[in-house]
């Protein structure tokens, strides 16, 4: 943190532009409690609210904040069932789908069949349903998901047919993709062809093999150690057999392993890869809105060391320090021994917590608690007025 500037009558300009804390607030509401604690110091700052997100769950949000509206799609969750996605309609006519509203890691109703039973079949519904609106621009959030199919429900939504070696017809999940001998692409929708993609991630791993999408993030979503190598060996099964049918490999591209393998079928469509918060910060103007500002306060539920690998804060920052504007951390957990790392990059690191308290507290008065922080933070930047 700089040292502290002499009480003015020039207002101050702030940028807040955090991340969601998630399981206690979204990125608006944050943004909405660190400003009313800068109001109490400052009631006369000028105030920028730019909410963040990188990819996962929020993202929808945070895209629509920069101008859109919402469109609501009837589509299959990942156990079959079909639900309500939220999705959105940019003002640019592009729309943004969220993995995470689709086939979410925190759908208790896709988490309760096995993994091996999960599919993204209804990411390719909700793209065909775009189509019939017109949208030929389509920006995926690929974070939180609970699938690992390779995408191979997505393109089955988008009208390609799986069959076995007796040319019966399969279901696009792990558990079929073992037996699948052939793969149809001839029916794909044909709009396609005039459509573009943009995957939202900052995930670099290719889909198969030991830093593929099985072996790196299957765990998390109930692949157990002795399921990987048969799942790994599905998803280049169904691999081989999709190269061959469109001409295009893709497998190791950096990305395809994202989502359980959603950011290869979206490679074989042609998609290109961009980090999801640079995505956001584009569409809501974070660099217009850091022009001219003193200060920027970011943050996210907890910082880490991973927070210097494209998420939301330090893409926020390392916009903040482009434009010459300093950059402050502010989430509800800093791990102590990421300090070091995170203090090159911010001019200050800090947490809401007043002092020893429960998860269950930090989450119920999260507003409260950011408010009083960023108060203080406040008085210490600027000074009372």
């Amino acid at each position: 943190m700089p040292n502290p500037s002499p009480a003015s009558s020039a207002a101050p300009v702030v940028v807040i532009a955090p991340d969601s804390f998630k399981g206690s607030l979204n990125a608006e509401q944050v943004a909405d409690a660190i400003a009313a604690g800068i109001r109490r110091a400052r009631a006369d700052a000028q105030i920028r609210i730019c909410p963040m997100a990188d990819g996962g769950e929020g993202t929808l949000d945070a895209m629509l904040s920069g101008g859109g509206r919402r469109r609501s799609l009837t589509v299959r969750g990942a156990a079959g069932p079909t639900l309500d996605a939220a999705t959105g309609l940019l003002d640019d006519g592009s729309a943004i789908i969220e993995t995470a509203e689709i086939v979410g890691i925190t759908d208790s109703v896709g988490m309760a069949v096995p993994v091996t039973a999960r599919s993204t079949r209804g990411m390719g519904e909700a793209i065909r349903a775009l189509l019939d609106d017109g949208v030929r621009r389509f920006y995926v959030a690929l974070g939180g998901s609970s699938t690992n199919d390779g995408g191979a429900g997505l393109l089955a939504g988008l009208g390609m047919q799986l069959y076995d070696a007796q040319d019966a017809p399969l279901e696009p999940t792990p558990e079929s993709l073992a037996r699948v001998a052939r793969v149809d692409v001839s029916a794909l929708d044909a709009r396609l062809a005039q459509a573009s993609f943009v995957a939202m991630s900052d995930v670099d791993n290719p889909l198969t093999g030991e830093h593929g999408a099985t072996a790196v993030f299957g765990p998390q979503k109930g692949v157990s150690a002795d399921q990987v190598a048969a799942i790994d060996a599905a998803l280049a099964r169904f691999a081989d057999l999709l190269e061959a049918a469109l001409q295009r490999r893709e497998r190791d591209q950096p990305g395809a392993g994202a989502a359980g393998g959603l950011g290869f079928a979206l490679r074989m469509l042609g998609a290109s890869f961009e980090p999801g918060a640079e995505v956001v910060a584009r569409q809501i103007g974070l660099d217009e809105a850091l022009r001219g500002a003193d200060w920027l306060i970011t943050g996210e539920g907890r910082s880490d060391v991973q927070t210097l690998h494209g998420k939301a804060p330090f893409i926020a920052c390392r916009h903040a320090t482009a434009a010459g504007v300093p950059a402050t951390l502010l989430s509800g957990a800093v791990d102590p021994a990421a300090l070091p790392r995170l203090a090159e990059h911010f001019s200050g690191c800090f947490s809401p917590a007043p002092g020893p308290i429960t998860l269950d507290v930090a989450i119920r008065d999260a507003a409260v608690l950011l408010a009083n922080e960023a108060e203080q933070l406040t008085r210490l930047k600027f000074g009372p007025r």
